[in-house]
């Protein structure tokens, strides 16, 4: 159905919302769009930081003090 909208539809299609929203109210509601993709990006790649360093602190379970003796062990 909407493969057959082609360029003429489009241009309509945009000239209809324009007329029914207004050109400010159009570019305030992109701005926050875009605000919104930013902050879903931002958390993202919070998220995955989180996640790596979750995952490195969960490899080293030895505590510290084990470690050291574990150190002096193979140097002997």
């Amino acid at each position: 159905m909407l493969n057959n909208i082609g360029l003429p539809g489009l241009l309509l299609l945009v000239v209809v919302v324009l007329v029914l929203f207004g050109r400010g109210k159009i570019a305030s509601m992109m701005g926050e769009v875009g605000k919104g993709i930013t902050a879903f990006k931002r958390g993202v790649k919070d998220g995955t930081e989180d996640a790596e360093r979750s995952l490195e602190e969960a490899r080293d379970v030895t505590p510290e003090t084990d470690q050291s003796t574990d150190k002096e062990k193979d140097k002997v």
